[in-house]
């Protein structure tokens, strides 16, 4: 017995490595209706459901309201397990790439913006956020093809700070909490535009040492035809050299055969000249 169930680790029986790198084959062999993805799942359901709570009886109900923070703070754990389950037990599928992502955006998104719609978070809190959040994203397929980026511990905190600070809204709470939850929002703004300076700047970076890797593997496949090139042409003149050569002894074996030729007539003459002298002896 591994202590994981075949169908959890993909199907393959095997036991997984805690804290390993997944391959390729570990990846292909994760099922889709994992814990994981099954958390992922849930936590896109509770994103209409957590915005049917809030707006129930008018969206100022504190016992609605209540329930409405329950299920956000569902969804909030479930993000912090399903990503850590799939990476430990090899997890990872393609739905969980993309479901992941989406599933975070989509209820710190719909918190915020229901709250702004309700009045109770200013809507300049809420534009800087999800533009940060929707740049990040794009940015992240920008330098995808060179690097991936890391989530650094900094997002992480300020995933915690908004989602305290978007909880604490979504209660009904009055005096001295209502002025903290305020800064906890303020503290989660502050992280939200740093870490996503910082992101910026790792992507720049990635990118031109992405496009500096690129162009120096051009530069060596061409000084690679080049030389591929300069050997076939440098070979090319000794093959006709070694050709011509072969020839030369077959062209001379005629120019012999003439050369024998004057020696044979030579001989005719001498037989011409000793008929003469014979008719010559005779008169």
């Amino acid at each position: 017995m591994t202590g994981v169930p075949a169908s959890a680790a993909g199907g393959s029986g095997a036991k997984p490595v805690r804290g390993g790198k997944l391959g390729t084959a570990a990846v292909n062999q994760a099922s889709l209706w994992n814990i994981a993805n099954i958390l992922t799942m849930v936590r896109l359901l509770l994103v209409p459901g957590f915005v049917l709570l809030l707006f129930h009886n008018g969206g100022y109900d504190p016992a609605w309201r209540s329930f409405a923070w329950a299920a956000f703070a569902i969804a909030m754990i479930t993000d912090l397990f399903d990503g850590h389950l799939a990476r430990t037990y090899n997890l990872v599928t393609d739905f969980g790439k993309i479901a992941d992502p989406i599933a975070d955006k989509a209820i710190m998104g719909a918190a915020l913006v229901s709250l702004s719609i309700l009045g109770d978070l200013p809507w300049w809190i809420t534009g800087v956020i999800i533009a940060r959040e929707l740049g990040i994203t794009l940015m992240r397929f920008w330098v995808i093809r060179h690097a991936v980026i890391p989530a650094s511990r900094g997002g992480k905190l300020k995933t915690l700070a908004q989602g305290t600070a978007a909880g604490m809204y979504v209660l009904a709470l009055t005096g001295p909490l209502a002025t903290l939850r305020f800064w906890v929002m303020m503290v989660a703004v502050v992280l939200t535009v740093v870490t996503g300076l910082d992101y910026v700047r790792q992507a720049v970076v990635l990118r031109r040492q992405g496009l500096a890797a690129a162009a120096a593997r051009a530069a060596d496949a061409t000084e690679a035809l080049r030389a591929a090139a300069g050997s076939a042409v440098g070979a090319a003149p000794a093959g006709a050299v070694a050709a011509v050569t072969d020839v030369r002894p077959d062209a001379a074996e005629p120019r012999s055969g003439t050369a024998d030729i004057p020696a044979g007539a030579f001989d005719v003459r001498s037989g011409a000249a000793e008929a003469r002298g014979g008719a010559e002896a005779e008169r």
